[in-house]
């Protein structure tokens, strides 16, 4: 008899990482659960830029435009100097979108409105998370995993399939695995405050005392808000005030003015900074996300980008197994994150030193545009390709028509839960058609049109290739017509082997 579950999926956290799982199961008709220990959800701004690969992933998921209308763009920073004089300068390097790259520039948007409209998608997808909803225990077997919960209405017990951690860096998931978690402490000790501020304009992102860590304060104005973040170095030990009057004499003591008062606060935290990554990402049927899985100091605007990534990554590949894919296709998951986020820890901690000398500059490092996965099993080229984009890369965009002539982005065809399977000078009829699978084809008999080349310029495609795209934006894989065998049994592998298996 078939085992039943209360749910197919739960996810213990509801901030970033978990929102975002709970969205790409949501539109694809996955049960699940989302809890969040906390009573409410967090108010705080830490999270707050947003990188342009995490904009595609919001476009992708329809709430690219609400975050551009919560948020705004980075202000320039006005750096001032020991001598009461001050400098302007971009904080990000400001290049211009491409057909390839449509997003170039990092937006601000304080993490508890980030979250906020991630809440209002899951809500209109019909799903909300369930706050003051603890994980308890877990046990797991062969087919699933039973938890305990506590929450407003008592003590429960849940049978689900799958069980994803994506809570926080203190992650009780984590811990009762018994994953390990190295790393160091990095030295550094820091508030960071969401406050009422008047004296400052809220045209710059105010700087003093660059490159001393002792008197180093930032006051940057939040967008989207009426409230200015304060940054800082702290000593190591002892106890720090966070009281407006208190945070009132330390803007005096570090900036040598008496005319910035903290009128009231928001949110305030006080924390070490850490660079640590947990030894696996996966369990047998528990999975860990964002801050369960790596923690990092803020320097560049990684963590709550790489976490949102994590999850992108991770859901279609729980909806493909739980309709049916191969359970091998979750081995993926930890390959193809786990390095990324040991690349963004040392990144991260690179720009924390060049930051602790007075250098703020960010550039494209940042932008996460090219991550990619070239070394996972999901990445397939026959023959192999000696240059241009590879699979494993992340697919870009490119202005296209279509054949009713038409405008039209190659992102509009990728948008959606699907595979997408482009084909350059071929029948879109030579691929069977199968549930899941958008089949694109460019040539004179063709759906799509490549009318300023943008397409062959990005992708710089061979008469009579096939390139797949994941459902995460990524190139999967890329044969010549001759080698259809070899698409075919990756589509077994992806669980679109069989027309109807996997409905994505």
């Amino acid at each position: 008899m078939k085992e039943q579950f209360a749910v197919d999926v739960l996810i213990c956290g509801a901030g970033a990482a978990g929102l975002m799982l709970a969205i790409d199961l949501a539109r694809r008709g996955i049960s699940f659960r989302l809890i969040e220990k906390a009573a409410q959800p967090f108010h705080g701004s830490r999270g707050k830029g947003i990188q342009p690969r995490t904009q595609e992933i919001f476009e992708d998921i329809g709430i690219l435009d609400r975050i551009v209308a919560a948020g705004g763009v980075y202000p320039p920073e006005r750096l001032y100097h020991n001598d009461g004089s001050y400098s302007d300068a971009d904080v990000m390097e400001r290049g211009k979108p491409t057909s390839a790259e449509p997003y170039h520039l990092p937006l601000m948007v304080p993490q508890f409105l980030t979250e906020r409209v991630m809440r209002e998608r899951l809500m209109e997808l019909g799903q909300i998370p369930e706050f003051s909803c603890e994980l308890v225990d877990f046990v797991q077997d062969a087919d699933g995993v039973t938890a305990q919960l506590a929450g407003k209405g008592g003590e429960e017990t849940l049978r689900v399939r799958w069980l994803v951690g994506a809570d926080g860096g203190r992650s009780l998931v984590r811990h009762s695995l018994g994953i390990g978690f190295p790393g160091k402490t990095l030295g550094v000790r820091a508030l960071v405050v969401d406050a009422v501020i008047t004296g400052l304009s809220r045209d710059y992102w105010h700087r003093f005392n660059d490159g001393d860590m002792t008197r180093q304060i930032s006051l940057c104005p939040l967008a989207g808000t009426h409230l200015f973040q304060i940054q800082g170095p702290v000593p190591l030990e002892g106890d720090i005030e966070l009281t407006a009057e208190a945070l009132t004499t330390l803007v005096a003591q570090r900036t040598g003015r008496d005319d910035i008062q903290v009128q009231s606060l928001s949110w305030t935290s006080l924390y070490t900074m850490n660079a640590r990554l947990a030894d696996h990402y996966r369990m047998d049927r528990v999975f860990l996300v964002g801050d369960a899985a790596h923690i990092h100091p803020p320097t560049g605007g990684q963590g709550l980008n790489t976490s949102v990534q994590d999850a992108y990554n991770l859901g279609w590949k729980l909806a493909a197994v739980i309709q049916g894919a191969p359970e091998a296709l979750l081995d993926s998951y930890e390959q193809e994150r786990r390095p990324v986020a040991a690349s963004m820890l040392g990144l991260a901690t690179r720009l924390l030193e060049a930051q602790k000398h007075g250098n703020m500059r960010r550039g494209r490092e940042v932008h996460q545009l090219d991550i990619g996965y070239p070394e996972s099993t999901l990445s397939q080229e026959q023959p192999e390709r000696l240059d241009g984009l590879s699979a494993g890369d992340r697919a870009p965009d490119a202005l296209i028509r279509g054949a009713a002539g038409h405008p039209s982005r190659l992102f509009n065809l990728y948008k959606g839960p699907h595979w997408t399977l482009l084909g350059y000078g071929l029948d879109r009829d030579a691929v069977p058609s199968r549930a899941g699978l958008h089949i694109h084809t460019f040539g004179p008999h063709g759906d799509v049109i490549d009318e300023q080349g943008h397409f062959y310029e990005a992708y710089e495609p061979a008469m009579g290739d096939w390139i797949l795209v994941r459902p995460d934006g990524y190139v999967g894989a890329i044969v010549t017509h001759e080698n259809l065998h070899a698409l075919e049994r990756y589509l077994l592998q992806v669980g679109l082997g069989v027309p109807g298996v996997f409905n994505g």
